[in-house]
């Protein structure tokens, strides 16, 4: 669905036990993912703004060892097929599309590059029989990087260089019928129009009331609403943010209080681990690190609750 942008009406509500996100912690169920094949592999790190030659039987493994705890986590995993499409950011499979309590959402990659991945979700879509309620159009742009669960009825969005306002307008044209309202953030530049930052680079919800953050890059007006809401928020450190470019920042909640996170970022950790949380961790510095994706961004949840 590529067409002009659906509405979701108050049918498109009902129940499902096989698809529907609201949260960003609640326990994982059901996920798509894509493993990495030539498209990545043989990677131009120039045309796709990677951090130098990729170390290709090293970020094999390290996918396999990510793919491996989400497993274990009891969560079900689709696979979306591998082609040597050329498509080689395919394996964050996070930013293309986003799932709702009620559907998917096409979104509309900032990064030009991205663009043809969205035949595979709407392929995966299909697969699945998971409707799709909507598709962001030009001039619009979203990335699912930029969005964040705040409750099943409020959604958080970041406005920068890979989201911009007519694509977060539209989300809420989208979202409106169904009772979602939308609350837009801006971003800071950081390093510039070819970085990713995105908003779930400076935050990761961890539970209903704890969230792990990079008070650097967090806008001020989200902040203050994490407060009200009465969200502990756990400050990550200069050093490690900076060695591990943000990476640190992207945990995946598999449920409350449950989380997958890179490894080598110790001080990250133990604040997590001191507020409560179980941590897996996996060494990501072939895989994460240089092609700026954590484990957030290599998984689409397509069921919590």
């Amino acid at each position: 669905m590529t067409g002009n942008i659906r509405i979701a009406s108050t049918d498109d509500a009902a129940p499902s036990t096989r698809f529907s996100v609201g949260s960003m912690v609640a326990p994982l169920r059901r996920v798509a993912m894509r493993r990495p094949g030539p498209a990545t592999f043989e990677a131009d790190p120039v045309r796709w703004h990677y951090a130098g030659p990729l170390d290709v039987d090293r970020l094999a493994r390290q996918y396999d060892a990510f793919a491996g705890l989400v497993a274990d986590s009891g969560a079900e995993i689709e696979w979306i097929p591998d082609a040597n499409d050329g498509l080689a950011d395919s394996i964050f499979v996070f930013d293309p599309s986003f799932m709702t309590p009620v559907g998917a959402i096409l979104l509309r990659p900032g990064k030009l590059l991205r663009r043809p991945e969205l035949a595979l979700h709407e392929a995966l879509y299909a697969r699945l029989a998971v409707p799709v309620i909507g598709a962001i159009e030009p001039p619009g742009t979203v990335e699912g990087g930029d969005l964040m669960w705040l409750d099943k009825q409020t959604l958080a969005a970041g406005r920068g260089f890979r989201t911009n306002r007519e694509g977060i307008d539209q989300l809420q044209v989208i979202l409106a019928p169904v009772g979602v309202e939308v609350h837009a953030f801006d971003l800071p530049m950081w390093r510039g129009t070819d970085a990713c930052l995105h908003l779930l680079s400076v935050i990761s919800p961890l539970d209903r009331d704890l969230a792990l953050i990079y008070p650097r890059l967090l806008p001020v007006a989200l902040y203050r609403l994490l407060v009200q809401r009465g969200i502990r928020c756990l400050e990550a450190s200069d050093e490690e943010f900076e060695a591990s470019n943000g990476l640190n920042l992207n945990v995946l909640a598999l449920g409350p209080r449950r989380c997958i996170a890179v490894d080598k970022f110790p001080s990250t950790v133990k604040l997590m681990r001191d507020a409560g949380c179980e941590v897996a961790c996996f060494n990501a510095d072939a895989l994460c690190i240089p092609c700026e994706g954590g484990p957030t961004c290599l998984t689409l949840p397509l069921w919590r609750g």
